[in-house]
């Protein structure tokens, strides 16, 4: 039976449906992937987890940060400068190279803290075998912040980098400046001993494939859509739609259910524009006065963005299934004996 209903505000309706990240099966099932490929001694020391536009990347990416916090709450409790893992988004300056110094400082101010660390790049004497600041070089020069972060890193025992809208490293790149953004964060991963995962659109991993040595050095992970021809898909994206009711009873609570079919199409099986659909229609109907199937409906993508939307996953889907199928293999038949 539906909530009773009750007056609702836009705002109140907004946070409802934000404020809270649903766990759901495929945030699930990729976060035990990422649990498999992320450990200390691995020699994948770049993963990349690409999906469709609003299928739960961003969310996905900070439960892998809070999930790798709590896994380490003892040692932190015992350590207070430690920060197991860092969320980050890579920035885009609307500069047509993309900007390290923007990203170091963001980096450095998710380890940091109230306590910033000396900036400064060192070179060692080979007479003398001493450390020594090289002259010349700003605190906030790129040299600098590449040796405070590696040093932060280190310092913060921090094994877990997620670096969120990772396509804008490789926008407007071509193959030998990919190769060099790469080789960039290959050489902190392995000069910081921190892990650097890597969420991103279809678009990164189309890029990286145009170079066999960047697609040689990176584990992929597909972080798909639910189907509505696969079962399963169809019952966990019902159970997403369940949540959503729930998170909003006044407006929502037994009657987005029904319309799941319609909301699956739609949203094209991705829970962020589920959200988005529906986040949008909770505003339309609090200020409206209540639930109303007619303003769920003005709320869906239209037809032109449908369409739009679908070309680009199918387009995504199409490149990166070959570079995540793996050759079958079968063990050899004994002989029998003649």
């Amino acid at each position: 039976m539906p909530h009773a209903e009750r007056r609702v505000t836009a705002d109140h309706a907004v946070t409802a449906l934000s404020a809270h990240r649903v766990r759901h099966p495929r945030i699930t099932e990729r976060l035990n992937d990422l649990s498999a490929l992320m450990y200390p001694v691995s020699t994948d020391d770049i993963i990349l987890v690409c999906g469709p536009s609003g299928v739960g990347k961003s969310t996905l990416s900070r439960f892998l940060v809070e999930d790798a916090v709590r896994g380490s709450q003892a040692a932190m409790n015992r350590d207070a400068g430690l920060v197991p893992a860092i969320y980050v988004e890579a920035p885009s300056s609307g500069e047509r190279e993309f900007s390290w110094a923007l990203l170091y400082q963001n980096i450095l101010s998710q380890l940091e803290g109230e306590l910033p660390m000396r900036r400064h790049a060192y070179s060692v004497d080979p007479a003398t075998n001493r450390l020594s600041i090289l002259p010349g070089l700003s605190p906030n020069s790129l040299a600098a912040l590449r040796t405070a972060v590696e040093r932060a890193l280190r310092d913060r025992g921090t094994t877990h980098v997620v670096i969120d809208e990772a396509a804008h490293i490789m926008q407007h790149q071509n193959t030998r400046r990919l190769t060099a953004n790469m080789n960039t964060l290959k050489s902190l991963s392995n000069r910081s001993g921190a892990q650097f995962v890597l969420s991103s659109s279809y678009d990164l991993f189309q890029m990286m494939s145009l170079s066999g040595q960047l697609a040689r050095r990176t584990q992929v992970l597909h972080f798909d859509r639910y189907r509505q021809d696969n079962d399963s898909d169809v019952r966990a994206f019902r159970s997403c739609v369940q949540w959503f009711e729930k998170q909003l009873p006044e407006l929502f609570a037994g009657r987005l259910l029904p319309y799941s079919e319609v909301l699956h199409d739609n949203a094209l099986g991705c829970i962020g524009t589920l959200r988005d659909v529906l986040t949008r229609a909770a505003r339309f109907m609090a200020a409206k006065g209540g639930w109303s199937p007619e303003l769920l409906r003005r709320c869906l993508l239209t037809d032109a963005q449908h369409k739009r939307i679908l070309e680009e996953i199918l387009e995504g889907e199409e490149a990166i299934n070959p570079g995540i199928s793996h050759t079958a293999i079968r063990p050899r038949s004994p002989k029998k004996a003649a």
